[in-house]
């Protein structure tokens, strides 16, 4: 007689089959980095190892033979779906917040390379008064472009006012060419910094052109995180790639017009290139482990190790299933027939 299928038998064989079919499809999107297409039959392969495993647990446990070499083999192999996983499971759902952080570095990096170049530039003023100086010519930059009140208007003027009591200088107002409140803005800001700074034309345009760069990416950083989830991880890595290479680019010519012994540049490197690597994934979230972390953390030991837990749990010798259709063991019963000699 055949064993029967028990109710226990049905439900973890269903519990295994969900469980290990959800691992299966995040271990073939967490392994396609490494493998490419490849990773669809190797999560395969894995996945049917790890329900042949179970299936011989279960057997194993009902039966009362040892399953510590089985259960070693199972942790094994599940090790590598656990990895896969993590890896598929952090990079979709942190992807955004790490692109997110990236951009964010960005904007601290250019302004601490533009506040880098102004300390090793020459000015007419003190530090303090040239900073203020600084701070009063980019809000005067910023209210000439102003839409709602261009040019050189009321706000504008008052700006200016407190320029020149700080420099001790006159500053001439300039107009607009057409309607070019942009060209104006640069104007006016030039002219002060020619009143401000002993500089070269080279460290004059440098300074210049890093004041430009990080009010471009500033805004354009801006702009691209109040976008949607989906457009922020479509277009992020365009945006952090051109970023940074500007950020590099200036940062050498900083070196370069500067001098070795004034400043020393390092060129910096995308992090984001790594999102979707195994050993990306682990490293982000052990530096910035918190609850999300841990939650991604448990639903891939959920997904790969909780099945052969329950097995090992609630799967109790059973002799009379066992023994039941055995040739050897089922008693016969009836009348004993003696032949007559």
């Amino acid at each position: 007689m055949n064993k029967k299928t028990t109710p226990a038998d049905l439900f973890l064989g269903i519990l295994a089959l969900l469980l290990i079919s959800v691992s299966f499809y995040q271990t073939w999107l967490g392994l396609q980095q490494i493998f490419g297409p490849a990773s669809l039959v190797i999560a395969l392969v894995l996945s049917l190892l790890l329900l042949f495993l179970c299936w011989m647990l279960r057997n194993a446990k009902l039966e009362g033979r040892p399953t510590g070499s089985l259960v070693g083999i199972y942790v094994f192999i599940a090790s590598f779906c656990f990895i896969a996983n993590f890896n598929a499971l952090y990079t979709r759902f942190m992807k955004t917040d790490i692109y997110t952080d990236e951009l964010r570095e960005i904007n601290k990096t250019f302004m601490a390379l533009e506040n880098n170049v102004e300390s090793k530039l020459s000015y007419k003023y003190n530090k303090i008064t040239t900073q203020n100086i600084e701070i009063k010519k980019k809000q005067l930059m910023e209210q000439i472009k102003d839409p709602g009140n261009k040019g050189i208007g009321t706000r504008a003027q008052a700006l200016i006012k407190d320029i020149e009591k700080l420099t001790d200088q006159k500053v001439d107002l300039l107009t607009p060419v057409g309607n070019d409140y942009a060209d104006l803005s640069e104007r006016m800001g030039h002219q002060i910094d020619n009143m401000v700074s002993d500089l070269s034309p080279e460290e004059r345009a440098l300074k210049t052109d890093l004041n430009n760069a990080a009010l471009k990416w500033n805004k354009k950083i801006q702009d691209l995180l109040l976008l949607s989830k989906k457009e922020k991880d479509e277009l992020s890595q365009g945006v952090i790639d051109e970023s940074l290479a500007e950020y590099n680019k200036l940062g050498s010519r900083a070196q370069n017009v500067l001098g070795n012994d004034k400043i020393h540049f390092e060129p910096l490197v995308s992090q984001t290139q790594e999102v979707g690597k195994i050993g990306f994934a682990f490293e982000h979230a052990i530096k910035n482990f918190g609850m999300y972390q841990f939650v991604v953390l448990a639903g891939c030991i959920l997904l790969d190790f909780v099945i052969v837990i329950i097995i090992l749990l609630v799967t109790n010798p059973d002799n009379n299933r066992n023994n039941r259709g055995s040739v050897f063991i089922t008693k016969r019963s009836g009348n004993t027939l003696i032949p007559n000699k």
